[in-house]
């Protein structure tokens, strides 16, 4: 006798039930779905990064069932759920399972499917293995599709462009943004929507997503011809970057650090002297006489409405340095353990991080923390004018990345603790719409998926002063474009060591200015040597400060390259802005791989020592020491024209071009921004 198939349908939603498991297939945005599966228990609907969909997108999607086989069209995502039910002789009884597998309706190309049983192998596509007492570790396993390339991912200290054939953990750390986007060649989108540390596998035999501690499978997935439709299908679902404002497109001045309000002052006053364009200064970390005050130690910075006033005459914002780190010798520490606003170790002593004194992190997954965090900056800076934030250690450090030792208000670190930076941004975005401001922007030094919504700058952490380094930040910043998190920047010169006497650096500094002046945001920072002690009036110790990093620090050759790009900066601004609405009202990366813009080009999908600025300019930074020319790949379908020399060149093509010290290689498409050729010429 046939038995009935297991498969519920409402709408366009299925629901197959089986072995325990409850599996739910909807539609979920244009051309796109969500999977969800859970063991003997509904499977929630957590609003991790994913948005509720608009209906409208959803007109058209149905689902047909013929026998054991259910079909959901939606757009150009078609998904086949096919049940099979079989008496397993070795167990004994019978057993049912579901397969997925996603195809192209517009063209009936398979785009991506789970691993087949094996036969006696009997694989488990979705494993849900439970935890004795609770919650469960999910793998879902996937078949590998030949020859595509994956991009995205969020930001991994690799110069790796193609994913294929990486392992990455699914977890934050100083330098490293886990962001479960990625995106295929063969023309899918996925999101793994599950904040659990974990791991993603893209082997050569099958890709694995893995989450250690969750209480549900969840992922999403949409279907498009290209890059830019993907990119704009994950903006709707997960949310558009706000439009970037005016002070994040020119220049930003900032040091490990100012240590003084009259010190920070000079710098600005310096710099408009000498004519040069400045839109934000940053007034770093220990501002504040501990970790956890979150206000200025009245000390150094007397009159900080004073210094804000003259700021704005200048035409510069202070942006000020959060941390989330709250010392126990801190003024709100009391209140905020005694409430259960900070973070919990689940065992031995509740410190989290020592860094100049013991110190626990706020819990900015409970909303009654982002409160408290919001009132408490605007009481003490935004009462001052101050409206740019710089939420550090947002992945959040601890001093051991011990994840399972810690638990928050929504769960378990193993569990929730990779949404800790989209909660964080999120504190300081609803505060700043609260009180009128629709363009949120605060600098964080880590993302999770949705994190764009929240006006997220990311930066990509405390990384070395090395051409390794530098290398390693062009195929970041394209896959965290890809990740759907639009604005990124970098320490220009790297973070760590980089001595203001050494010749050597200064090189480094001039090749990483350039490509800074091609990044979403271009920030110069850094902890420079030779170091600066710092004391107070009464000759207690404060934390140190780095040597000098102004424009005019590294001597009078190094200024003059220098001086010329953040001017070059200034003339891209009308061009920065069209590229910025583009993200904001189309979720378009802004520093982007040359395969955005040109799929139909095999070649760009491989290109990982160039990006594109918006559609229009190709830069190639200089990457190496010593390089007196390098060659640049011209993507076909395209002419381009060299900025330094005006030279016209056919796509398809490489070009060797000659780079002295005072030119990097930038190309622009098709005759764009003429006014802007001959910018980089020696003078």
């Amino acid at each position: 006798m046939a038995l009935p198939h297991g498969f519920e349908v409402d709408g366009a939603r299925v629901t197959w039930r089986g072995g325990g498991e409850t599996l739910v297939v909807e539609p979920w945005g244009a051309d796109s779905v969500r999977v969800r599966a859970a063991l003997k228990s509904d499977v929630g609907d957590d609003d991790w990064a994913l948005l509720p969909p608009a209906d409208a997108t959803h007109a058209g999607a149905a689902v047909t069932v013929d026998g054991h086989v259910a079909t959901l069209e939606h757009g150009r995502m078609r998904v086949v759920l096919t049940e099979t039910l079989l008496h397993h002789e070795a167990r004994g009884y019978l057993v049912a399972r579901c397969h997925l597998a996603f195809h192209d309706a517009a063209t009936g190309r398979l785009l991506l499917r789970e691993v087949d049983p094996g036969g006696s192998l009997h694989l488990r596509a979705r494993d849900l293995r439970p935890h004795l007492g609770g919650d469960l570790a999910v793998t879902a396993a996937f078949d590998p599709v030949p020859g595509e390339r994956l991009y995205g991912m969020g930001q991994y200290q690799q110069h790796v462009l193609d994913l294929k054939g990486s392992t990455l953990e699914l977890a934050h750390r100083n330098s490293q943004a886990s962001v479960p986007f990625v995106m295929s060649s063969a023309g899918y989108g996925f999101l793994w929507h599950n904040p659990a540390v974990g791991r993603a596998t893209f082997a050569t035999n099958r890709t694995e997503w893995h989450a250690g501690v969750t209480e549900r499978l969840d992922y999403w997935i949409t279907a498009a011809a290209t890059p830019a439709e993907i990119a704009a299908r994950y903006a709707d679902a997960t949310g558009h970057a706000p439009m970037m404002p005016e002070h994040g497109l020119g220049f930003w001045q900032c040091k490990l650090r100012y240590w003084n309000q009259e010190q920070l002052l000079d710098v600005v006053r310096e710099h408009r002297r000498r004519g040069l364009p400045m839109d934000v200064v940053v007034a770093d970390f220990f501002h504040w006489p501990h970790m956890g005050d979150f206000r200025f130690e009245d000390e150094f910075w007397p009159d900080p409405a004073a210094m804000v006033a003259e700021l704005r005459e200048l035409g510069v914002e202070l942006m000020v340095s959060v941390w989330p780190q709250v010392a126990s010798a801190s003024e709100n520490y009391a209140q905020l353990s005694r409430g259960n606003l900070l973070v919990r170790a689940d065992r031995g002593l509740d410190v989290h991080m020592a860094f100049e004194g013991p110190s626990a992190f706020l819990d900015v997954t409970d909303p009654r923390a982002r409160d408290w965090l919001w009132r408490t900056l605007r009481r003490n800076y935004g009462e001052h004018g101050i409206r740019l934030f710089w939420l550090d250690e947002a992945e959040p450090e601890y001093g051991e990345y011990d994840l399972d030792a810690y638990r928050y208000h929504l769960g378990p670190a193993a569990k929730v603790g990779n949404l800790y930076p989209q909660r964080f941004a999120q504190a300081v975005a609803d505060g700043l719409r609260a009180d009128g401001d629709d363009q949120p922007l605060a600098l964080l030094r880590c993302a999770w998926a949705g994190s764009q919504r929240h006006g997220a700058l990311v930066w990509s952490g405390d990384i070395s002063s090395t051409f390794d380094d530098l290398r390693r930040q062009v195929t970041a910043g394209i896959h965290m474009g890809v990740a759907g998190i639009p604005w990124f920047t970098t320490d220009i010169g790297g973070f760590h060591r980089g001595d203001v006497t050494d010749p050597a650096f200064h090189e480094l500094l001039i090749r990483w200015f350039q490509f800074g002046a091609f990044c979403p945001v271009m920030r110069l920072h850094g902890d420079r040597l030779p170091y600066e002690q710092v004391t107070a009036a009464d000759g207690s110790r404060r934390l140190r400060s780095g040597g000098p990093n102004e424009l005019w620090s590294f001597g009078e050759d190094v200024f003059e390259v220098l001086s010329r790009y953040v001017r070059l900066r200034e003339a891209l601004r009308p061009y920065l802005r069209d590229v910025m609405r583009a993200a904001h009202e189309a979720g378009q990366p802004v520093m982007r791989g040359l395969f955005h813009d040109f799929p139909g080009d095999g070649r760009a999908w491989t290109v990982d020592d160039q990006f594109l600025l918006g559609p229009d300019v190709l830069v190639a930074p200089v990457l190496r020491a010593g390089a007196a020319e390098r060659d640049v790949y011209l993507p076909a379908g395209a002419r381009w024209t060299d900025m330094a020399t005006g030279a016209v060149h056919d796509g398809g093509a490489v070009v060797r071009v000659p780079t002295p010290v005072d030119v990097v290689p930038v190309f622009l498409r098709d005759g764009a921004l003429p006014h802007l050729v001959g910018s980089t010429t020696a003078s």
